[in-house]
């Protein structure tokens, strides 16, 4: 079964709705892999040094299948992970605070057999990729984050921009017991597909492509497991937990990190991430893409993932 032919009969489970072939008939293999108390499904392309790549909301490891073929033709082994609670990866009933699901990440880099990664995320998985490369600096060979300020930046956007919390009302309204997860899986998952137009810029996706990440959405349990993040992030700000985890962050970054961001992003304004890099202690290059939203690396695939190659290639990225 291909991501542009899945059966609407069929209902969704991990396997008819995760395990998915690349464009172009690129050979992926999928297996599960254990790690931090959990089981993790992954997506792998190519040999050589690992890549890891962590999606965002409200996708799961198929958002990156253009990087994955891009990164194996330029000799890395390229693995998208499923976050925890999504996609093909056990959905627990605890375990969804950021520390955790970094840990998560570096446990799933150890259980590859690699000494160390290039974390890639987008979104919720940017702002993992941030916290694994604070909390565990020597798993992390470098970082490369999407659309997502470092957790201390979006903290402070949050609670003191209007712009930024209006931006990010969707967040709000997951604080909302049972609704949102009801709102997701409704009409097969419509909302899915709704959100991540009109989070997109000019360049809208294929509706065959927002199918697939509707078909996800509807595994049961996912709706709930994919807010449950975000409810965490909220309620924490005033609880010991947050405020811990906060101060955690206050750590630098000290490996090479690029900052890839849309310019039209509706859902993470630039002034809210364009100031993250002041956490790292290390080379850091900030990318503005013109013309694109929340989604760059699907929106335009080639210009992301050659930016993407081109930084890890280079031994000694600038500031």
């Amino acid at each position: 079964m291909t991501a542009s032919t899945p059966d609407p009969g069929t209902p969704p489970t991990a396997a008819t709705a995760v395990r998915l072939d690349l464009p172009g008939g690129r050979a992926v293999t999928h297996r599960d892999v254990a790690a931090n108390g959990a089981r993790f499904h992954v997506a792998e392309v190519g040999d050589g040094p690992l890549v890891l790549l962590l999606h965002g909301f409200p996708q799961f490891w198929w958002t990156w299948r253009h990087q994955l073929t891009a990164l194996a033709d330029a000799g890395y082994r390229a693995v998208a992970m499923d976050l925890r609670g999504v996609g093909g990866s056990d959905r627990t009933p605890r375990g969804y605070d950021p520390a955790n699901l970094a840990l998560d990440v570096t446990g799933v880099i150890r259980s590859l057999g690699e000494p160390d990664a290039a974390l890639v995320g987008h979104d919720l998985g940017g702002y993992l990729a941030w916290t694994a490369a604070v909390m565990r600096p020597k798993l992390v060979r470098r970082l490369v984050v999407s659309s997502m300020p470092h957790p201390r930046r979006w903290r402070s956007a949050m609670l003191s921009d209007f712009g930024q919390t209006r931006a990010s009302s969707h967040i709000w309204g997951f604080q909302r017991p049972f609704v949102p997860e009801r709102q997701l899986v409704a009409d097969d998952g419509a909302l899915v597909g709704q959100l991540i137009r009109d989070w997109s810029g000019p360049r809208l996706p294929e509706d065959e492509d927002l199918t697939v990440y509707q078909r996800a959405m509807c595994i049961p349990s996912t709706a709930h497991c994919s807010v449950e993040p975000y409810r965490w992030m909220m309620r924490s700000m005033a609880r010991p937990d947050g405020l811990q985890f906060n101060r955690r962050m206050k750590r630098p970054v000290r490996v090479p990190t690029l900052h890839l961001h849309g310019s039209l992003d509706p859902v993470m304004r630039t002034r809210s991430a364009a100031g993250s890099g002041q956490y790292v202690e290390a080379p850091y290059r900030w990318r503005l893409f013109d013309g694109l939203g929340h989604f760059p690396h699907e929106e335009d695939p080639a210009a992301f993932s050659t930016e993407l190659v081109n930084w890890l290639k280079d031994p000694e990225p600038d500031r």
